[in-house]
């Protein structure tokens, strides 16, 4: 099978297509195109997932045997502590032997840049040229040195954070770092800032099969985190981080999911409430709430396709440009980033600002952001379809016919988006969005509504359509 690269590397199962042998073929064309674009170091690091660290060290002795200097990580780290070991010591960029939230059978070689964060489409195009056209290196062998980045990764989140309103912080806090590579870095992390606050690890010993579930932080795999917080009152709170620490999630008391939009929401508010300025960034995939909140703020709002690596170009831009300076860019998925910061996803960072905006407020993440809503004059109820289909389902067709939708459960079509896929806008504030797996034959179905029983008739209806359409011969 073909070694194909997605928005962020490239994912396959474990001993079938995701090999020594693969991640050789992939680790010299890396090589290849760093050399050619005058890099001579790279970091690698690894996740929790099985063979993690014999993979690292595959992909490390290649590198090497291609003329750079690789430092290599002693144990496994979060992807955000390698994508800012890349910027600390200047490396060409960044290798992650992780599949993040995908299922445990997987694994996954992720290409950073030099500036910390997820590749470009420039760069991967340039290692897939390298893959299809192989050159053979005889030059210097590099050198393998150990990776260690916590002291200085730690030193980047105290920056980044109010430490004298989170020293403060007395309340209750549950990390479930669901087996990933997050196991043990919240709670060092905590010691390090000398945090006084009373924080718990669940699922925090390292677990390649991240104790049954997929390490994503979505609802269906935090039943042990919502439990432990169903009889829970106040600030209480859950954080949780997904495989490999770029993604976050939340619970709160009562065992209440918190889901990546609120997260946004919440953490907007409180970085411009402490004077912090800049453009918002999010996928078209994303709530209205960002949208109208951005819109009171007084900040302009820039909506990107779906994939993270377009938010790190705005980053970029920013970096370059400081009228184009982000605020705040994140996705529907739970990866955020905010100014200041690499340009990458950070599942520590965000828990810990999460929990500075409990402590700075005195209000739990649900007050919080029940004001937002009253703010801004909107409820928000969202929910997500991914619908697997057949091989022969045509996913062009079904966007073709989105289009011309006047309709969905008796709401009628007000505005259309194509950015990504097609988003309709509906009365009342909601939306329904059908967009297309470029990998699977899948339809990912976004709705969201000001209240449950308009979101399950909109979702309903539009998750009908699509099954009809599945069983509609094509002519």
């Amino acid at each position: 099978m073909p070694i194909k690269f997605g928005t962020d590397g490239w994912r396959d199962i474990i001993a079938e297509d995701f090999t020594y042998e693969n991640v050789r073929l992939v680790a010299r064309a890396h090589a290849q195109a760093m050399r050619a674009a005058g890099g001579r170091r790279v970091v690698v690091g690894f996740d929790t997932r099985f063979q993690g660290a014999n993979f690292a060290r595959v992909a490390a002795e290649t590198l090497a045997e291609g003329g750079l200097d690789v430092l290599l990580a002693r144990e496994f780290l979060p992807t955000p502590a390698l994508s800012f070991a890349a910027v600390h010591h200047r490396a060409a960029g960044g290798v992650m032997i992780t599949a993040s939230h995908n299922p445990p059978l997987y694994s996954g070689y992720k290409v950073k840049g030099a500036y910390g964060g997820s590749a470009t489409p420039a760069i991967v195009t340039e290692i897939e040229r390298a893959l299809a056209f192989p050159e053979v290196y005889d030059g210097p062998r590099g050198s393998i040195e150990p990776l260690d980045i916590r002291e200085a990764y730690f030193a980047q989140l105290d920056r980044q954070l109010d430490l004298e309103t989170l020293r403060g912080y007395r309340g209750t806090v549950i990390h479930d770092a669901m087996g990933g590579a997050a196991c043990g870095w919240l709670t060092g992390y905590a010691r390090h800032a000398g945090l006084n606050l009373d924080l718990h690890e669940l699922h925090g010993q390292p677990d390649p099969m991240f104790y049954g579930v997929n390490p994503e932080p979505v609802p269906q795999n935090l039943e042990a985190l919502m439990a432990r917080l169903r009889h829970e009152t106040g600030t209480t709170l859950g954080v949780v981080t997904d495989g490999d620490a770029d993604r976050v999630g939340a619970v709160t008391a009562g065992g209440h999911f918190f889901n990546s939009h609120q997260i946004f929401a919440v953490l907007l508010r409180h970085l411009y409430g402490r004077g912090l300025r800049g453009r918002v960034v999010k996928t078209v995939s994303g709530s209205r709430v960002i949208e109208l909140l951005a819109q009171q703020l007084g900040l302009e709002l820039l909506e990107t396709p779906v994939g993270f690596k377009y938010i790190t170009d705005a980053f970029l831009a920013g970096q370059q440009d400081e009228t184009r300076a982000v605020l705040m860019g994140g996705e529907e998925s739970g990866g955020l980033s905010s100014r200041g910061h690499i340009p990458e996803r950070d599942g520590l960072l965000n828990s810990l600002l999460l929990m500075e905006a409990v402590a700075a407020s005195g209000k739990s993440l649900d007050e919080l952001f029940a004001e937002i809503e009253a703010e801004v004059g909107f409820r928000h109820h969202y929910d997500r379809r991914d619908l697997h289909l057949s091989a022969a389902f045509d996913k062009t067709a079904l966007l073709q016919e989105a289009q011309a939708y006047t309709e969905i459960a008796g709401y009628p079509v007000e505005g259309l988006k194509t950015t990504d896929g097609v988003k309709l806008l509906l009365a009342g504030g909601a939306s329904a969005m059908f967009r297309a797996s470029g990998t699977e034959p899948v339809i990912r179905v976004y709705v969201e509504a000001q209240s449950p029983e308009a979101l399950q008739a909109i979702l309903n209806e539009a998750t009908r359509r699509v099954l009809a359409l599945e069983s509609t011969p094509s002519v």
